[in-house]
C-alpha cells in the first residue's frame, strides 16, 4: 500500500474514534467529512420519520452539503472510508463526499460502525458516486477496537 487517507463521517463520535485509531494503525492522513450544517440529536432520531436523517435516507438523491472540500488526495492510493450504518447503507453525505472528488484508479476500503445492522447494500449504493474507483466492503467495528486489531485488519485487506 502506498500513501493512505482515512476519511470518515461521524455523527456521534463512535466512527471518529475508530477512524483516529485506524489512521494511527496505517500511518495515514486523517480527514473528517463534515456536513455544512451539523446534525443535532433531533436530526439523528431515526424513530421520527420527519427527522433530517430519516428524510435524507428516504431520498436516495439527497446530497447533504459538505462543510469543506479539503481532502488531500494527491499521491493517495488507498482511502479507508468510514461511516455509521444508517438504514443498512452509508449516509448520503458519503455520496456527497465521493462525488466531490475524482477517485479514478484509487481503492476505497469501507469501514463502519453500527448498532447492529451490517453493511447491507453500502457498496452498491456508493459505487456510482465514485466511477473509476474500486470500492471494497471492509469491516464493522465498535469503539473498543484497538490500534493493533486495526493494523492487522488493514494489512489483511
Amino acid at each position: 500500500m502506498g500513501k493512505k487517507l482515512v476519511a470518515y463521517f461521524s455523527a456521534s463520535g463512535v466512527t471518529g474514534s475508530v477512524a483516529k485509531k485506524l489512521a494511527e494503525a496505517v500511518d495515514g492522513e486523517l480527514y473528517e467529512i463534515r456536513p455544512k450544517v451539523a446534525y443535532t440529536s433531533a436530526d439523528l432520531n431515526w424513530n421520527n420519520s420527519s427527522s433530517r436523517s430519516s428524510v435524507e435516507m428516504k431520498d436516495k438523491s439527497s446530497r447533504p452539503e459538505l462543510a469543506d472540500k479539503n481532502a488531500k488526495l494527491d499521491g493517495v492510493d488507498v482511502i479507508f472510508l468510514g461511516f455509521p450504518i444508517w438504514w443498512y447503507v452509508a449516509p448520503t453525505i458519503i455520496n456527497t463526499f465521493l462525488e466531490s472528488y475524482d477517485f479514478s484508479g484509487k481503492t476505497i476500503i469501507l469501514f463502519a460502525t453500527s448498532g447492529g445492522s451490517g453493511f447491507g447494500n453500502a457498496v452498491a449504493g456508493l459505487q456510482p458516486s465514485a466511477p473509476g474507483a474500486k470500492i471494497r466492503e471492509g469491516k464493522l467495528f465498535n469503539r473498543r477496537v484497538s490500534v493493533e486489531e486495526l493494523k492487522k485488519w488493514a494489512e489483511s485487506v
